[in-house]
């Protein structure tokens, strides 16, 4: 099973990044024939500023390479690294109705939010069914929110086969299990342009002042706290086992436990579930030779199907 799927680079990974994206991710190379690629075409239709999207690039590849994946398992590369993609992305876009991308929702969101309507934006679901195609995946792991654009790639593969032959693989959706909202600072859906944030790769007193911050209620050391209406609770179920997840309830309700106390145990367990991998991400960022090659290597084995895949589509419509 070829199993796809990319991701923007667009800042420091924080906790609700890590579950719900990264950690899915980086366990897709137990799945099946994964490819991972950094969106950084993508991205360009929200960060113009070349300095920054390099080094965000830079770093996500440094920060999934720290959080366990393994580049002997699977592919990781920069999208920008297949340029197969974007004449694949052409020959998508003359086969592709306006309509169909007039009823994309992301471009009509994004648009709502701020974000500039340019072309990039609103053909970025041809580009993203180039990505898919391009490899033959098979299956592609998607938010809820993505799922649209899943089916984009379906209706532009099937409508290209129809009138061409069979080029394309047709890609099934893998909606991923929704993570819990996982709360910030302030109770709010952790997010970067909250600024509520808790950063995976944050140590010492910037992590603890940060942890620290978390929003509670004014009960005191000895009432009796609801850990169902918590925000560190919440966190702390995200590291926690079953049994040190049950003993923190016993005492939240039994009282006599303060908040500092709660946050004290989960800056503890943020600790120990990221500590090791703040120290691979600096051995990686001190080898960065060696990151690079790992992403030529992804990109070569890409590419590799890239080419294939393009020889196809180019003698089909006539241009061979």
């Amino acid at each position: 099973m070829r199993i796809l799927t990319g991701i923007q680079p667009s800042g420091k990974f924080h906790i609700g990044n890590y579950f719900g994206a990264v950690k899915p991710t980086a366990e897709l190379q137990e799945q099946g024939d994964a490819y991972i690629f950094i969106a950084n075409y993508h991205a360009m239709t929200t960060v113009q500023d070349p300095a920054a999207l390099l080094q965000m690039t830079t770093d996500v590849a440094l920060d999934f390479l720290a959080c366990g994946l393994d580049p002997e398992r699977a592919a990781l590369y920069r999208q920008s690294d297949v340029p197969e993609v974007h004449e694949l992305a052409w020959l998508l876009s003359v086969a592709c109705p306006m309509g169909l991308l007039e009823r994309c929702h992301s471009y009509k969101d994004k648009v709502a939010k701020g974000i500039a309507a340019s072309h990039g934006l609103f053909a970025y679901p041809v580009l993203m069914a180039a990505d898919i195609l391009a490899v033959q995946g098979e299956v592609v792991p998607v938010g809820k929110d993505q799922k649209q654009h899943v089916e984009v790639t379906r209706d532009l593969a099937t409508k290209f086969n129809n009138a061409y032959g069979e080029v394309f693989t047709i890609p099934e959706p893998m909606i991923r299990e929704q993570v819990a909202v996982v709360p910030g600072v302030d109770g709010q859906k952790m997010s970067k342009s909250y600024d509520n944030s808790i950063e995976v790769f944050a140590e010492g007193k910037p992590l603890k002042k940060r942890v620290m911050k978390i929003v509670t209620d004014s009960k005191e050391l000895e009432d009796p706290k609801d850990p169902d209406t918590c925000n560190v609770f919440a966190l702390y179920k995200l590291f926690a086992t079953e049994e040190e997840l049950a003993n923190m309830a016993e005492c939240y309700r039994a009282g006599g436990m303060g908040y500092g106390h709660a946050k004290t145990a989960l800056l503890e367990k943020i600790n120990e579930q990221f500590g090791p991998m703040r120290e691979r991400r600096a051995e990686l960022a001190a080898d960065m030779d060696y990151v690079n090659d790992v992403l030529r290597q992804g990109a070569e084995k890409a590419s590799m199907l890239a080419r294939e895949t393009l020889q196809k589509a180019r003698q089909a419509v006539g241009l061979e």
